[in-house]
């Protein structure tokens, strides 16, 4: 299960730098604003998931 988490973290984190960067140099500029912010919360949330599931005791 955490390596599920730990994969799509990566995978994430990647994606919305990739997103943030290419919007910042106006390459994906027809990408609103909101979309990025829900790519955001998103990695933020699998964040909080990977870290809860890295300490679960068993």
């Amino acid at each position: 299960m955490t390596q599920t988490f730990g994969f799509l973290l990566v995978c994430l984190i990647i994606i919305t730098v990739v997103v943030y960067v290419l919007r910042g140099i106006s390459i994906l500029t027809f990408i609103p604003g909101g979309a990025i912010w829900l790519l955001l919360l998103f990695t933020i949330l699998t964040a909080i998931l990977y870290n809860f599931a890295r300490v679960k005791r068993y």
